[in-house]
């Protein structure tokens, strides 16, 4: 899977003795990774990696209870190795483990809940949350999948229930969902009895569950300067709009009709504040291609759910197949496979300031021939 790395700043600094050198910043998906040298950055170039200090340290690692666990690490652990510590320490099974993943969130004090940003396996959290001290972070476990029907695979597990059923509760009581009256009734029922396994049955009903909301931002989406509510997942961008005029727009846009897009950085506002970010994409709307803007400070984490949303596609699609071809007589599957014309999503990556906008052929998008690591 790719990831994005940017320099978006040098500092030019002195040796103790005098000697001029640049710090360069080196960002990861729109957050800073480190600061490093120009020799430094020579060496990873090289495959090799900076020198980070290793030290004994703790780390707090939340569930969305707002319980945590508190692990004895080591600055130098990966993601990876942190989050599979705390999940088996839980009593998750290890073949379930892949469908859980770090966070970086913020608790806000009207009760609001964001996700900043889905922490790279490689990446070193506590390093990480270092460096984003001023955004007052907190480092979560939430499930990693983008379709709910996917919880069916969870639910024999003690652990791996406990954790859906902790996250379905905060994203109720944080409004990211949008039960009807009777369902909320149901809901505070099977919640007042505990119980869980009935509650993520019906909750998988109400609008929104599995999704991931994003905070209110701009869209040029039907025209400039509207602000949405979004919620990114089931293959859709979901697009709650308020008009210039104050009407509110609710409009889909569907993964498969999507067959291009890219994060851009604009640079810093005038005023000093903080860099902005965009992700544009590339949408069929009524049989017409039109580029659509979304500016968002969680540009990156929008991008990495339509890659999984993907990825989830493709999944199922090669599931369903092999199935078929079980199923199908030889000289049908022949005949099938001489008439599939085979099309491509296309991903571009990170654009600094300028873009340069990829465009492919008019066909629709499938995802057949696509891996989950090129995307």
């Amino acid at each position: 899977m790719k990831l994005h790395f940017s320099i978006t700043a040098a500092e030019e600094l002195r040796e103790r003795r005098g000697g001029p050198y640049v710090l360069y910043s080196v960002c990861l998906e729109g957050f800073l990774l480190g600061k490093a040298r120009y020799s430094q950055l020579r060496r990873w170039d090289a495959q090799d990696t900076f020198k980070i200090q290793t030290q004994t340290a703790f780390l707090d690692v939340y569930l969305a209870d707002g319980s945590n666990i508190r692990l004895d690490i080591q600055t130098s652990d990966t993601a990876e190795r942190i989050l599979e510590v705390t999940l088996c320490r839980m009593g998750l099974s290890r073949e379930l483990i892949k469908y859980f993943s770090l966070f970086f969130f913020q608790d806000h004090d009207d009760g609001a809940l964001s996700v900043v940003k889905k922490v790279a396996e490689f990446e070193l959290p506590y390093v990480s949350l270092q460096s984003m001290k001023e955004l007052c972070c907190k480092l979560g476990i939430r499930k990693w999948y983008m379709d709910p029907s996917l919880d069916t695979l969870l639910m024999d597990c003690r652990a791996s229930l406990n954790l859906l059923y902790m996250q379905a509760i905060q994203e109720v009581k944080r409004n990211w969902l949008k039960p009807t009256e009777r369902q909320m009734q149901e809901l505070e029922f099977l919640q007042k009895n505990a119980n869980k396994a009935k509650f993520l049955e019906l909750i998988r009903e109400v609008q929104f569950y599995g999704y991931i909301r994003l905070d209110p931002c701009i869209c040029d989406y039907p025209e400039e300067g509207c602000s949405a509510d979004i919620y990114v997942g089931n293959n859709e961008i979901n697009c709650c709009i308020k008009l210039p005029t104050n009407q509110i727009k609710d409009v889909s846009f569907k993964i498969n009709r999507l067959r291009i897009w890219q994060v851009a950085f604009l640079g810093a506002t005038k005023d000093g504040g903080d860099d902005t970010l965009e992700l544009l994409f590339e949408y069929n709307d009524s049989g017409t291609w039109q580029w659509i803007v979304l500016y968002t400070k969680q540009a990156f984490l929008l991008s990495s759910c339509l890659k999984k949303m993907i990825s989830e596609q493709m999944m199922k699609a090669a599931k369903e197949g092999q199935e078929m071809e079980i199923k199908m007589p030889e000289s049908m599957k022949n005949s099938k496979k001489s008439s599939i014309q085979q099309k491509q999503v296309l991903h571009s990556g990170f654009m600094s300031r300028k873009r340069f906008l990829v465009r492919p052929n008019e066909d629709d998008c499938v995802f057949e021939k696509i891996r989950e690591e090129d995307l």
